[in-house]
């Protein structure tokens, strides 16, 4: 029972579905302050790249040194985004251009790779990585022992997160003055809220969140580095928060879902069956572009629930 395809799939889209939960909750944090990162693929990448790298060096016990390759994955994250965060909140230039100009400059031909390459990181596999952490007779229950045991650390984490986030933005002071402002910066300064500080933040939170989705790459789903490991999740991330429409607990829905489909064609082999690869390769781009085409006038963004001011720099008005 637990072989049939069902099962399969519904275990490996959660597994395939985290990396997009923890960037779709980044990229949330992020929009719901007004900021829109086009960047998440790149911020990925270099998440998946330093994580890895972390791993190999950190000489410690194995549960130490995966928490600290997560670290340093957030870190490398934060960094991308902060620098995302100075051209469009302080230097005010287009949202877009910023994201897509990150995602170019750290991308499969970018900064990842080289430091992939220079560092020599293809050679080895991850010398810690996460695994099931419930014994194998949970893991053996039918039907959900494999889809709700058979898990790592990181996806119980990342359960978690969604119920903070959700929590965060719905029940503190915090979660509210973050969604006035992207609801209204301008309502939001004349209350006292400083709106370049909860932008900042919440775009540096999401680009940690996005460097842990790309180390749930390289030291979970492939325990190793490959140029272009996040194939596009990023772009996936994207859409998928204008598809929850930017509610946390739909994002862990649509991310299992996602999830799901990208295995699907690995299980379709055993069947000797599979779509073409050109579709399941050409899906991020495709998804990214119906979800921008769906934002793309005010009417449409506030029909679907999206921050009124997402993507608006601030320019406060002198009296």
């Amino acid at each position: 029972m637990n072989n049939s395809l069902l099962v399969v799939v519904l275990a490996q889209g959660v597994v395939y579905g985290t990396p997009l939960l923890y960037a779709a909750l980044g990229e949330l944090l992020a929009e719901r302050s007004g900021v829109l990162n086009l960047g998440v693929e790149g911020m990925m990448l270099v998440g998946a790249v330093m994580g890895f790298w972390a791993v190999q060096r950190f000489h410690v016990s194995s549960p130490l040194a995966l928490i600290g390759a997560l670290a340093v994955a957030a870190l490398a994250g934060a960094t991308m985004a902060a620098i995302h965060a100075f051209l469009v909140i302080t230097l005010r230039a287009n949202q877009i251009v910023s994201g897509l100009a990150l995602t170019i400059f750290a991308g499969v031909a970018g900064l990842s790779s080289y430091l992939g390459n220079d560092l020599n990181l293809a050679k080895s596999p991850a010398r810690h990585q996460f695994q099931a952490i419930f014994p194998k007779s949970l893991q053996d229950v039918g039907v959900v022992g494999p889809i709700l045991f058979g898990q790592s650390a990181l996806v119980y984490a990342s359960w978690a997160c969604v119920v903070l986030v959700a929590l965060y933005l719905t029940r503190t002071r915090a979660g509210l003055n973050v969604r006035a402002v992207g609801e209204s910066p301008a309502a939001a300064d004349a209350m006292g809220i400083n709106v370049a500080r909860y932008r900042y933040a919440h775009t540096l939170l999401g680009g940690a969140f996005a460097g842990i989705g790309g180390a749930t790459f390289s030291l979970s789903i492939t325990p190793q580095w490959l140029a272009g490991l996040t194939q596009g999740a990023g772009w996936i991330a994207i859409a998928l928060v204008i598809f929850a429409f930017w509610r946390p607990t739909l994002c862990l829905v649509g991310a299992y879902f996602f999830g799901a489909f990208t295995y699907l064609p690995f299980a379709l082999q055993k069947y000797h069956w599979a779509p073409p690869p050109e579709l399941s390769q050409s899906l991020p781009y495709v998804m990214t572009v119906v979800a921008l085409v769906l934002v793309s006038s005010r009417a449409a963004r506030l029909r679907f629930g999206a921050p009124a001011a997402l993507g608006l720099p601030y320019v406060r008005e002198e009296n």
